[in-house]
């Protein structure tokens, strides 16, 4: 059995993995950094990026421990060098060559937002594609046509804000803390989803991106409105129909491209990944949409939505065609994936 390591630092959480070339995971440890960075109302890179020193060697102990292995067991080093905070990739990245290097191991790069769709693949047990996916998180909000496991066409994307971040920003104005997405969940559970009528961008046009920062300052206009302050207390019935109202904006979006994605590609599978995706209203919309098409919708348990370690798993498809990484890799925080010019199946 062909055991691999996975390195994951590309934000705020510092995260190790284990697994084994049948996709079985053996260990998957991540070390939050949420409490660090919750008095700023979001993440601070250079915070960030001095948590992960601390933290890396602990976490990659623990899963090593909690796997049964050695650093001599293992076959392969992966790490997710990009997208992300490029501080915290470095930290991630450094550390991958130099254990590489030590234990004479190939060096495989993943990449952190197709590794998100590849969550999908982990917890359904069997090949899933090709198939539409969709990353929603906090710095990202893209569809994909994949058609395979490491053939990734962009379909769509946000033009500006991440659903993510738009949820940590309305969470500020609403007063509810970070992180943004949780809080408005937990408070948009008591409130009336109908209350406001907040905008819907690209909702009925062919174009499969996304924009998000619309919608954040028709809700800051609205608090306003009614005579508060951003950031301040509100009524608390006030506090969740605003929440609940703007979570469904959002929500109307995701799943309308996604239904849009599937009848334009004629695909008839679903992978959902990121942290977003532990909504479980979204995933319920997104279930209803799924079956009025018959179509199958995959998402991840929680434990693989947020950023960790083990969706890195995909580094086995590349070391299966002998896809390595040089020792010079370097930590990229932008990506830029192929956009496809024609969809068909």
């Amino acid at each position: 059995m062909t055991l691999f390591l996975a390195l994951e630092t590309s934000c705020d959480e510092t995260a190790a993995a284990i697994f084994d070339d049948a996709l079985h995971i053996r260990a998957n440890v991540v070390a939050s950094q949420t409490d660090l960075h919750a008095r700023f109302g979001g993440v601070v890179p250079e915070l960030a990026a001095r948590a992960h020193l601390q933290r890396l060697l602990p976490v990659l102990d623990e899963a090593l421990r909690q796997a049964g292995a050695t650093l001599q067991d293992l076959s392969a080093v992966a790490v997710m060098n990009t997208p992300g905070l490029v501080g915290s990739l470095l930290i991630g990245v450094s550390a991958a060559k130099m254990l590489a290097v030590a234990l004479e191991l190939p060096l495989i790069a993943v990449n952190h937002i197709e590794a998100h769709v590849y969550a999908c693949r982990l917890a359904a047990g069997r090949d899933i594609f090709p198939a539409v996916g969709l990353v929603v998180s906090g710095g990202h909000t893209v569809l994909f046509h994949c058609r395979s496991a490491l053939e990734f066409e962009l379909l769509g994307a946000t033009l500006d804000d991440a659903a993510g971040e738009a949820f940590d920003k309305a969470a500020s104005m609403l007063n509810l803390g970070f992180p943004g997405g949780p809080r408005i969940e937990k408070e948009a559970a008591q409130g009336n989803s109908q209350a406001f009528r907040f905008p819907r961008a690209f909702l009925h046009e062919p174009r499969l991106d996304f924009s998000f920062s619309g919608l954040k300052t028709a809700l800051l206009y609205t608090i306003r409105q009614l005579g508060y302050s951003p950031g301040t207390d509100l009524p608390a019935t006030l506090r969740s129909d605003l929440a609940a109202s703007f979570q469904q904006a959002i929500i109307d979006v995701l799943v309308n491209k996604c239904a849009q994605a599937l009848d334009q590609t004629g695909l008839t599978r679903l992978c959902v990944g990121g942290g977003v995706a532990a909504n479980k209203t979204l995933r319920r919309a997104l279930q209803a949409m799924c079956d009025q098409r018959g179509a199958e919708l995959f998402v991840p348990p929680m434990s693989l939505c947020t950023d960790n370690a083990a969706m890195a798993a995909m580094a086995v498809e590349l070391y299966q065609l002998g896809q390595f990484a040089p020792l010079d890799l370097d930590a990229i925080p932008t990506y830029r994936p192929r956009r496809a010019l024609a969809i068909s199946n």
